[in-house]
């Protein structure tokens, strides 16, 4: 019985790479089997997913370890750090969208690191702005001028990271970026052109895969996610999925304040002096709109 992690999914079958072997998949013996889950598993609702620590007997997946969590998109497991690409340039990133990936990381015990890329063409100082003030990792990124790729690289080094973003923001552009920094060469992921028309860029990533850069850092690049309302997260964790917010929620007068229109509300207060963008608050109150709806009529 061997141990090792899932490295790719596509069609049911999931590259395995052993533990204590080289990662090197076109290579004989390399240390990575295709494998198919035991049969049992669809009978236990029991789906691998790309970053699952395994247990494998041939090419047969026996036991799917304990998560650190999962996501449905990207479908990943494990991943320590959730990058979220942005862009200010076509297309322009929501950042109710954005907002939710956050929150879903922040509730699932992954780093949220969010990457503005195209800032050749837009700088995108004001979204900067506001994510660097609700305390997160923030990096401006070029793949045309190199910008924030060897600042990002360090950001994620020895950690399992999944990327996430709209079509066409250029998630699997920066990918071969890092790869190529990190020597990792032989890593080169499909890149799209955006439409004008359109403002979306064309699907490019086909399957769910996890690329080895070395020194234990691993990139899982995903297919572009479209559905945010498959994101659930409860309503009282929300406030804790909003960093910025959590530290006014004490000062309400209501110890059970949901932050929408109770009055005397430190946090809705804070937004109107600009400590807590607008934008943001506009997300929080989104989500927990849906989050209360979905639990009012949870028994119907």
């Amino acid at each position: 019985m061997d141990t090792g992690i899932i490295v790719r999914a596509i069609s049911g079958t999931y590259d395995v790479k052993i533990d204590r072997r080289p990662l090197d998949a076109d290579s004989a013996g390399s240390g990575v089997v295709v494998c198919k889950p035991r049969g049992v598993f669809r009978k236990l609702g029991i789906t691998p997913l790309v970053g699952d620590r395994v247990t494998i007997s041939g090419t047969t997946i026996q036991e799917v370890l304990p998560r650190r969590n999962q996501f449905i998109r990207p479908p990943v497991a494990n991943a320590e750090v959730m990058v979220m690409v942005a862009s200010e340039s076509i297309p322009v990133t929501d950042t109710f969208v954005l907002d939710t990936l956050i929150a879903f990381a922040e509730t699932n015990y992954a780093e949220p690191v969010i990457v503005i890329n195209k800032t050749d063409i837009a700088p995108a100082d004001e979204l900067y702005r506001v994510y660097c003030s609700a305390g997160f990792a923030v990096v401006r990124a070029s793949v045309v001028t190199g910008r924030g790729v060897a600042e990002l690289s360090a950001a994620l080094s020895g950690k399992i990271c999944a990327f996430a973003g709209d079509t066409g923001v250029g998630k699997s552009s920066i990918i071969n970026a890092i790869a190529g920094l990190s020597g990792a060469d032989e890593i080169k992921l499909s890149v799209g052109d955006v439409s004008s028309k359109l403002g979306r860029g064309r699907h490019t990533t086909r399957t769910t895969q996890l690329f080895e850069l070395g020194g234990d850092t691993m990139l899982i690049d995903a297919a572009g996610f479209a559905a945010v309302e498959e994101i659930i997260i409860p309503f009282d964790g929300l406030e804790n999925a909003f960093r910025e917010i959590a530290p006014y929620s004490g000062a309400c007068r209501f110890a059970d304040c949901r932050h929408l229109k109770e009055p005397d509300c430190a946090v809705r207060e804070a937004v109107s002096s600009g400590a807590i963008a607008k934008s943001r608050y506009a997300s929080y109150v989104r989500l927990m709109e849906l989050a209360l709806d979905r639990e009012a009529n949870k028994w119907k």
